[in-house]
């Protein structure tokens, strides 16, 4: 039996051995590090970038982090599932986009050809941020292989105030995104937010508040039920969370959800025609027992097991669910 280092070592994308959490290659969930995609249908990518902040920075190192935090998830088949997602679902570790920071004019192509070439090989996108304005040549890349998108958005923050042309900010990018057509705000939510804005912009807002009175499954029905049948992208801002689940990130807002409602809410939208996600706004510096990235790498392994039940896999879940 093969010990050690699968993100190396292993032959094929489903293989999985036991690894000691504490050492051992960091691939997300210590998938095969791969440019291969042929019959590859999920690809993990990180996109080191922080530029974009509008306070603490740190998010680069976002990547890296939620890779490390993923080692203990590695170990069982997923909960409640009860599966093993990789019977089904082939999926690598691309590794990271390669960017320039010293010329940040390259940055947005960067990351929307690095994006676009994944995609056309027809597998699918986990992306592991970097600042939230990764999500925005994230979008494009996804708009040219899939059409207008569908967003919802996990967030404390709207990403819609004013915008200017080629203006490279963690908190304009959706508003120009759906003023360009890159998603359909008519078809979009907006989960968690708990800071202002004078607009909505044309997407349905869901509030932190609304979400704690109401309730997680009004919120993923309201979710369905505006997406319809289009394309889906989950973007997914970690400060989402209230500080006391996630400290490590650039602009917390007290008031968030709760650990257990974000993967609750992840899990109630499998039925929809999921197309890509993005997980960002990790910042280790700022982070405490590395519980913000923890938090992450369940959040993004929520997406794994979404896109693993709709290859065929099989929920086997022990106790009451």
């Amino acid at each position: 039996m093969s010990k050690g280092d699968q993100a190396f070592l292993a032959h094929e994308n489903n293989e999985r051995w036991i690894e000691n959490t504490y050492g051992g290659a960091l691939s997300f969930l210590r998938r095969r590090y791969s440019r291969d995609l042929e019959g590859v249908d999920l690809v993990v990518s990180g996109v080191p970038f922080d530029n974009a902040v509008t306070y603490r920075p740190g998010t680069r190192l976002g990547p890296r982090a939620i890779r490390a935090a993923s080692v203990q998830i590695a170990e069982l088949e997923a909960f409640p599932y009860g599966f093993d997602p990789f019977e089904k679902l082939s999926m690598v570790d691309y590794g990271d986009v390669f960017l320039d920071p010293h010329h940040p004019e390259t940055i947005a192509e960067a990351i929307e050809s690095h994006a676009f070439t994944i995609l056309e090989s027809g597998a699918q996108m986990l992306t592991l941020g970097g600042d939230h304005y990764v999500s925005y040549p994230l979008l494009k890349a996804h708009t040219k292989k899939h059409g207008q998108i569908a967003l919802i958005q996990i967030d404390a923050h709207c990403d819609t105030w004013p915008d200017e042309e080629g203006r490279i900010d963690h908190g304009t990018m959706f508003g120009r995104a759906a003023k360009e057509g890159v998603i359909s705000a008519a078809h979009s939510t907006q989960i968690g937010l708990r800071t202002q804005n004078d607009s909505d912009h044309g997407f349905e807002i869901l509030t932190s508040p609304w979400v704690h009175r109401n309730g997680i499954d009004a919120a993923v029905e309201i979710a369905i039920k505006r997406a319809g049948d289009m394309p889906v992208y989950i973007s997914f801002d970690i400060d989402a969370l209230d500080p006391a689940f996630a400290p490590g990130t650039g602009t917390p807002v007290p008031g968030g959800l709760a650990s257990w409602q974000a993967l609750e809410l992840m899990r109630g939208l499998g039925e929809l025609n999921l197309v890509g996600m993005d997980v960002v706004e990790v910042s280790p510096p700022f982070d405490h027992a590395e519980i913000t990235a923890i938090a992450a790498a369940h959040i993004a392994h929520e997406f794994v097991c979404l896109l693993a039940k709709k290859k065929g896999a099989i929920e086997q879940p022990v106790g009451r669910i």
